[in-house]
């Protein structure tokens, strides 16, 4: 089916563009969400009649979502979820848990604006992206945990998947990283010499 977009949309095109797409794409998404036309003959003289207010409209949104994702921008949010010792999830973690998270932070976030591929299965962090406008796109860390204590754990950099012994290895190297930046921070005056044996030290411990 050929549409007139009414405004940007990613992988398409921009606004008053003529493009072709699936039928289902245009009739699921597109055409109710008010984001394309039908590209008839009378739906392209409709659109040239209303080209500048319709381009006005998409300036002003644009502007407001520009100042929102100021603030929304590398914002971490936190969802908490049963899972297995391995951390799969018994569920999954969806576009509209991030969008409800995302909302906390006093601007409201559609599910349909959180750009992410497939649910989230897995504990971790997560980069999201969230197109609070079509022609503007920020990003949000997604900590997926088992618990506020877990969730805690993995904004620190540790690993909490695995087995039992892969994350007792990863603790051990995150402490002994700490340590060796504690100790860089508080002797500075250490000479190249006491530094290389510090470090030395460290590497035999950790081997």
């Amino acid at each position: 089916m050929d549409v007139i977009l009414l405004e940007r949309v990613e992988k398409l095109g921009s606004m008053g563009q003529v493009v072709k797409v699936k039928d289902g794409y245009a009739r699921n998404y597109l055409l109710p969400l008010g984001k394309a036309l039908r590209a008839t003959e009378a739906n392209k003289q409709k659109f040239e009649r209303d080209r500048s207010q319709l381009e006005a409209r998409n300036a002003e949104r644009r502007s407001g979502a520009e100042g929102e994702a100021v603030k929304l921008n590398g914002k971490s949010f936190i969802i908490l979820r049963q899972a297995g010792e391995g951390g799969q999830l018994y569920g999954s973690v969806t576009t509209r848990d991030i969008a409800q998270a995302a909302s906390s932070a006093a601007i409201q976030v559609l599910r349909t604006q959180v750009m992410l591929e497939q649910p989230i299965k897995t504990i971790g962090l997560y980069k999201v992206r969230v197109a609070l406008h079509p022609e503007v796109v920020t990003e949000v860390q997604v900590n997926v945990a088992r618990s506020q204590d877990e969730a805690e754990a993995q904004a620190r950099g540790e690993v909490l998947t695995g087995t039992i012994s892969e994350r007792e290895e990863a603790r051990i190297a995150a402490e002994q990283l700490f340590e060796a930046e504690a100790l860089a921070k508080a002797a500075p005056e250490l000479s190249e010499e006491q530094q290389a044996a510090a470090s030395g030290k460290a590497e035999k411990e950790k081997s």
